[in-house]
């Protein structure tokens, strides 16, 4: 299984890195059965993100030919004032530090991003998972219509909004989508991505090295309907 860890500027660092360590540490413990790349629609070139201007190098092209995933990250800035739309302030300019999250999550619309997602979620045979506003990185761009998912907490509504189906869990699992919640559900996002794909003792093991146990339950749309309590 290779997956490619996509970025953007503005992306949140932490997205990134907590679920590439934990897939890194998948392939260590599998013989090599996940490999990990971290890629750009642009190619190889670093990446500035949303936190102090922290850089990292994308290696390489995203490219759905050549995964078998993508993991899509959020971003990292202000939440924003109530109303402030992304819109606003795309292409004012050079990003500025201080930029909200919507408006970097915005910007990714004006990038090959959106194009090379569809891409992906047209092919059967890759699976897109997403962290903290990653998944709105793929609604804003009209790819989350009817399909369940989740994100930050401050972002639920926005994801509604764009007619996915939002789900207040940590993980939610909806076939070829994969999301995580709030930014340290990418350590948990990476944990189920090695149980589902790899194997439970995979995981397993890793959470150990880690030191970090899975919070919550897999959100599926399967099952009966809870009655209120």
């Amino acid at each position: 299984m290779h997956i490619q860890i996509v970025l953007y500027d503005g992306f949140d660092p932490l997205d990134v890195v907590a679920p590439y360590e934990v897939l890194y540490a998948g392939g260590s413990a599998s013989d090599g059965a996940v490999t990990v790349e971290l890629v750009s629609a642009e190619g190889p070139r670093e990446v500035i993100s949303g936190t102090g201007g922290l850089t990292l190098r994308a290696t390489g092209a995203l490219d759905p030919r050549r995964a078998d995933m993508l993991l899509v990250p959020g971003a990292s800035g202000r939440v924003g004032e109530p109303g402030e739309v992304p819109a606003e302030e795309v292409g004012t300019g050079d990003r500025r530090q201080d930029e909200s999250v919507p408006v970097l999550l915005g910007r990714t619309l004006d990038t090959g991003l959106p194009a090379l997602l569809k891409q992906a979620m047209d092919d059967p045979d890759v699976t897109v998972a997403t962290v903290c506003g990653g998944s709105l990185v793929l609604a804003l761009a009209g790819l989350l219509e009817g399909r369940h998912a989740t994100t930050h907490h401050l972002g639920l509504d926005l994801l509604d909004a764009t007619g996915a189906h939002a789900v207040r869990a940590r993980i939610v699992d909806d076939g070829d989508l994969i999301t995580g919640a709030g930014v340290t559900s990418g350590l948990d996002l990476g944990l189920y991505l090695l149980e589902r794909e790899v194997g439970p003792r995979v995981a397993h093991a890793v959470e150990e090295l880690f030191s970090h146990e899975r919070r919550g339950t897999v959100w599926r749309a399967q099952g009966p309907t809870p009655a209120p309590f």
